[in-house]
């Protein structure tokens, strides 16, 4: 019997896994092509940045909806059908390669994705309550992994598909189809246990709460950074004298690295759970990264990227973490996470269109590198406000 649950129990981490890796590509793989797309549409940088700010934003504007759908679908029926949307939404991409319709495709991607990050948050919640932090290392591994592949490989898709860029984009359609079927087949939807706190059904309005605002401030200056390095990363690289497959490697290898960091650092911070103390160490090393980038040498972008994705690795799995770790139910587990990262997208969406309008006026991405500082700068104030506020409850 322990055997058989041990087995169901490695499905469903499948299954978190398979669905999470969907949760980016849609995104990302614009990044390692964006200067190729833009020059074939015959559109600006901002224009092109759009199609990073407009899933984010989704992303954002519509987590909310995370709450009232899985009550009413339930975990399995709901993530089934966004991520089916996933995948419908980027193999368009294959047949309709307008501007337009990779505006269209954007929204739907981040509608689904909007809806689907919350609920996975409260699932892991729900169903690992003893062993969160590992379980969000698997998800936050996925979501990485699923953006380092689609960061690796979609310039290679473009050489090897003949400079087919719509091909290229919507050939990552393909890992939803394996995805749903996992999730459809492994999750089942089961009432869990009240617990006393749980049956008065009461929870704190996170909307209400200044803690929660402090860290839905924290989620949106880190995300504001992943997106605009991955949207962004290439183009810098491409400046700096580089062809396009050597450009799309630096990204690729920030992303990797920040793939082995999604495995270590949850684990670490399992043993030494001070998010706080974390947050510090990794802005503080963010900081010094991003000052290497000012540096005007190939090897100083190489070494920019190594140092910046291993600290995206732990930003954002502590970013998950902060409001589950406020809840006191199911419930408020679930309406902190829809808050924070609903705020922390919309935020986020509008970093890498500004650095695409700021470069489409100054044609050089050295105001980029100066965003990215003030990024981390005020990273760091949110966490002092976080502590200063954790310190006084």
């Amino acid at each position: 019997m322990k055997q058989r649950s041990k087995w169901s129990t490695g499905l469903i981490i499948l299954a978190i896994f398979l669905v999470s890796i969907n949760l980016r590509p849609a995104v990302t793989s614009v990044g390692p092509i964006l200067s190729t797309i833009r020059e074939s549409l015959h559109v600006s940088s901002t224009q092109m940045s759009l199609l990073t700010s407009i899933p984010v934003f989704c992303m954002g504007l519509f987590a909310p909806l995370a709450v009232p759908i899985q009550k009413k679908y339930g975990y399995r029926l709901s993530i089934t059908l966004l991520t089916a949307l996933i995948g419908l939404a980027t193999v368009t991409r294959i047949f309709f390669s307008s501007y337009s319709a990779l505006i269209i495709t954007s929204f739907l991607a981040g509608f689904a994705i909007s809806i689907i990050s919350p609920i996975i948050n409260a699932y892991i919640k729900q169903r690992f309550p003893t062993r969160m932090e590992p379980v969000i290392g698997v998800y936050s591994f996925a979501t990485g992994f699923g953006a380092a592949i689609s960061a690796g490989f979609t310039g290679i898709f473009y050489k090897s598909f003949n400079g087919n860029w719509a091909l290229s984009l919507g050939i990552w359609g393909l890992l939803a189809i394996v995805a749903m079927i996992c999730w459809f087949g492994f999750v089942k939807d089961a009432p869990m246990r009240k617990s006393s706190t749980e049956q008065t059904d009461l929870a704190r309005n996170p909307w209400k709460n200044k803690l929660a605002w402090t860290i839905l401030i924290y989620f949106g200056l880190q995300t504001s950074l992943f997106f605009s390095l991955t949207t962004w990363l290439t183009s810098m690289a491409l400046e700096q004298g580089m062809v396009l497959l050597t450009a799309g490697s630096v990204l690729t290898l920030m992303t990797v690295v920040q793939l082995v960091g999604n495995i270590l650092i949850p684990s670490l911070i399992n043993r030494y759970p001070d998010r706080i103390i974390w947050l510090h160490s990794l802005i503080v090393i963010g900081i010094i990264g991003s000052a290497i980038f000012f540096i005007d040498s190939v090897w100083a972008i190489w070494a920019s990227a190594i140092i910046l994705g291993f600290v995206l690795s732990g930003l954002f799995p502590i970013g998950l973490m902060l409001p589950l770790d406020e809840a006191k139910n199911n419930r408020e587990a679930n309406e902190w996470s829809s808050m924070v990262l609903s705020g922390g997208f919309m935020m986020s969406a509008f970093a890498p269109l500004i650095i695409g309008f700021v470069y489409d006026w100054t044609t050089s991405h050295y105001f980029t590198r100066w965003i990215i500082v003030i990024l981390f700068i005020l990273m760091s104030i949110s966490v002092f406000i976080m502590q200063k506020q954790k310190n006084s409850v």
